[in-house]
């Protein structure tokens, strides 16, 4: 069958459209982005290899420099020691000592010039001389050994400021040296020159390139040490106290900052602020929306509610049993609080078992919207009950499809048809009065129609389009938790979207953990749950509430900053309940306005039903077409508990008629915050609502010119401030209104009076032609001529 969309549906398609064209616009921003970045990486790393191409040759370039330098020096050292040869030849020692000197400073570009004569040639052939051999023309008369003249060495020249033997100069020598007893400066040795190298090349580096500073986003907290705030910007603590003494604060290091005193140090250093809430941490939790591909149908699930004595357990203890996957297991053993039933066809149902429709209104108030389909138990013996009127207002409030199931369809007096006129009573019409909602009679005793039940269930379920997808984290409800004293903190979770598995890290509520354990319904364990899945979670550090959200995140760190943000907020919330007083009315009206609240929700309860019915169509009657009221449930009798739930999940205003609530209701309304109301005369009813309705239109102010007055001369007093010395030219000046500041025709201070005097006394009105004195409240720049115009405001309430 063809099913027109709904107006939601639409409006759903059309916000789906519209956020795919904003992903589509992000995805190609990003795009752009990547390519520039990319671009710019490019030419970083082109930089990058040119400076190190230049580099390297500047390198080659000094290795070959140094080369020809180490050359030249060589050829004048053997130059030098030629000519000495030539001069004066000297004996064999002095000859090998000058030999020795030649080899061991031969490699080095820094070198001493020898000695002249410090060497003499070798015999022919480069042979050693023998022991005792003197040179040719060496002996003198009578044989004596004549030593020739020794040139003095070379002055070395001297640099002003330098020692001549500078003691790190001198260490290692050779044997010829130690022998002669001479002192000769030694050269630089090669570590010295690859460090002097170095600092050559970072001389050379740091001229060219200076450091350039670094400028970050810097994220701001709402508080924030000045320490931590120096590490954010990688800036030192000193000049980040500096900066904060410019500003006028003396602090310390550990001094902790605001997060409006952080953001300005960090823009008066040049870095980007970047300020963020405590709250932020659940940014992004669950607020993705999958791709309409990647949907696939799940099981509907389902809760019972209806009257006490109506056959639930019985009906639930039947649809048990049609469970195919139980008859294979040879029994039943039901462990938790949702369960699903495998039908013969292959289709699953998620059943939840909540203990009335107080526990399901409970979970709603908390913001879970886990039951997408609601089956209201009747007896046809007993027809409509309290309960089973309080149950249809509670399944309208949560604006889920119903389904009637008409029990106890063979016990002797049943009548269906009595128990679908009476639903009309109560804006429940079913398909055979033609009406949208489905009937079905059941017997729970003897198992007939329950087929029926089904097929009406997954019909209902069809035209829902149940859809979500299991390819992402986990995401789902708590639907109770308890502490076992054998496994510790267990909760039951209702798996809405994607797939939890085993040692996934959770938050729910302001607990948090990790999977250990995945048990389902016939307490088997499983690896893995998908959508529409019931299981019983076990590595929870604590117990949550039932009705939390249940998240899937990356890390333990990120669990845990949730969970105690959650912790602090919740506990902050509780404190102020306790600390704070009752106006559940003024803030109503204030979310009116804001354009938050479209229609005021109540609920009605009175003594009798002929007063119950005239006060709902004596409010009906003040609905606009800017804010509605809708009765969210009117019946007869006091206020109980089910009432002040059920406000309190709609945010509602109890309105007792000739009745009151009994103990615990209200012990619950004033832990809750819910404001309820008692009233005998019904036009007071009336003109309270109509009062809190008015509250949708913006009242409007109407000014009156009252006088002006000339300041004639302005007076300095101590304590007190600028006073000026006025006449009244115009009218009269009050001392409750309003007044303005004019300067040359321009309005220069708006604001109120602080004193008004005549002589020496405080007066309430000045008139025209009078003096008096005059000072503003927070504002003293006053002048002679300026001009006083005294007015006032009076507001216009508005009527519907």
């Amino acid at each position: 069958m063809l099913r027109t969309l709904t107006d939601e549906e639409k409006e759903a398609r059309a916000r789906a459209l519209v956020e795919a064209g904003k992903e589509e616009v992000l995805r190609r921003q990003r795009a752009i982005e990547e390519a520039a970045r990319r671009a710019e990486e490019e030419v970083r790393l082109a930089k990058q290899r040119e400076e190190a191409e230049r580099r390297a040759a500047e390198e080659e370039a000094r290795k070959k420099l140094e080369e020809e330098a180490r050359r030249k020096a060589e050829d004048q050292l053997q130059k030098r020691l030629r000519e000495a040869q030539a001069q004066a030849p000297q004996s064999t020692a002095a000859a090998h000592r000058a030999q020795q000197l030649l080899d061991a400073d031969g490699g080095r570009e820094d070198r001493t010039v020898p000695r002249a004569g410090a060497g003499a040639p070798r015999p022919a052939g480069g042979a050693p001389r023998p022991v005792g051999a003197r040179p040719a023309g060496a002996a003198g008369p009578g044989g004596a050994l004549r030593r020739p003249p020794m040139m003095p060495p070379p002055k070395r020249p001297t640099t002003p400021g330098r020692r001549e033997d500078p003691k790190r100069r001198t260490g290692k020598i050779d044997v010829g040296a130690a022998l002669n007893d001479e002192d000769t400066v030694r050269g630089r040795s090669l570590a010295a020159l690859r460090r002097a190298n170095e600092k050559e090349k970072r001389k050379m580096y740091s001229a060219s390139e200076p450091a350039q500073k670094v400028y970050r986003e810097v994220t701001i907290p709402e508080s924030i040490s000045v320490q931590d705030l120096a590490n954010r910007m990688s800036e030192r603590g000193a000049d980040v106290i500096r900066t904060l003494m410019k500003m006028g604060q003396l602090v310390t290091i550990n001094h902790t900052l605001d997060a409006d005193t952080a953001e300005l140090v960090v823009s008066e250093m040049g870095h980007t602020p970047k300020r963020v809430a405590e709250g932020d941490i659940e940014v992004g939790l669950g607020a993705d929306q999958d791709a309409p591909e990647a949907l696939q149908p799940r099981p509907p699930v389902v809760t019972i509610m209806g009257h006490v004595d109506h056959g639930k357990t019985s009906l639930l203890d039947a649809l048990r049993a049609t469970d195919v996957a139980a008859h294979e297991a040879g029994g039943i053993t039901q462990h938790i609080g949702a369960y699903q039933v495998n039908l013969p066809s292959g289709q699953k149902i998620t059943f939840l078992d909540t203990p009335g429709h107080e526990a399901f209104t409970a979970m709603r108030a908390r913001g879970a919207k886990v039951t997408d389909i609601v089956v209201l138990v009747v007896a046809a013996d007993d027809g409509i009950m309290p309960q089973t009127i309080e149950a249809i207002a509670h399944a309208k409030a949560a604006h889920v499809p119903m389904i009637v199931a008409i029990n106890k369809v063979d016990k002797p007096g049943a009548d269906a048809s009595r128990v679908r006129q009476a639903l009309l009573q109560h804006e429940v019409q079913v398909e055979e009065f033609g009406g949208d909602v489905q009937s079905v009679e059941v017997s729970a005793l003897k198992k007939t129609n329950l087929d029926k039940l089904e097929e009406a269930i997954l019909l209902q379920a069809e035209l829902l389009d149940l859809k979500a997808n299991p390819d992402r984290a986990a995401e789902g409800t708590i639907v109770e938790a308890k502490l076992d004293p054998g496994r510790g903190s267990v909760a039951t979770v209702l798996v809405q979207r994607g797939t939890l598995h085993t040692g996934d890290v959770f938050v729910a509520g302001a607990v948090w953990g990790r999977v250990r354990r995945l048990v389902d319904d016939r307490n088997n364990s499983v690896e893995a749950a998908g959508p529409a899945f019931p299981v019983e979670v076990l590595g929870l550090n604590g117990t949550p509430e039932a009705g939390d959200e249940f998240h899937v995140v990356d890390t333990e760190s990120r669990a845990r900053e949730i969970a105690e943000y959650r912790a602090r907020r919740d506990r902050q919330a509780q404190l102020a309940k306790a600390a704070g007083g009752r106006g559940t009315l003024e803030e109503m009206l204030a979310g009116i306005r804001e354009g938050t609240a479209k229609e005021l929700p109540v609920v009605i309860k009175a003594d009798v039903q002929g007063s119950v019915e005239a006060i709902a169509a004596s409010l009906a009657k003040l609905s606009t077409d800017k804010v509605s009221v809708r009765v969210l449930y009117s019946g007869v009798g006091g206020v109980n508990e089910s009432d002040v739930t059920l406000a309190r999940a709609s945010k509602a205003l109890i309105i007792g008629f000739n009745v009151r609530a009994n103990p615990q209701a209200r012990e619950m309304s004033r832990r809750d915050k819910v404001e309820m109301r008692y009233y005998s005369i019904i036009y007071n009813v009336v003109d309270d609502v109509k009062a809190l309705m008015t509250g949708l239109l913006e009242p409007t102010y109407k000014e009156t010119f009252l006088g002006n007055a000339e300041i004639r001369q302005v007076f300095k007093i101590t304590k007190v401030g600028n006073v000026g010395g006025c006449y009244v030219t115009e009218g009269q000046v009050k001392r409750g209104a309003k007044v303005r500041l004019l300067r040359d025709n321009t309005v220069i201070h708006e604001g109120t009076l602080k004193t008004l005097k005549r002589f020496k006394d405080e007066v309430r009105e000045v008139g025209a032609g009078f003096e008096c004195g005059m000072a503003f409240e927070n504002y003293e720049d006053i002048r002679e001529g300026d001009i006083i115009e005294c007015f006032d405001v009076e507001e216009i309430r508005p009527t519907l």
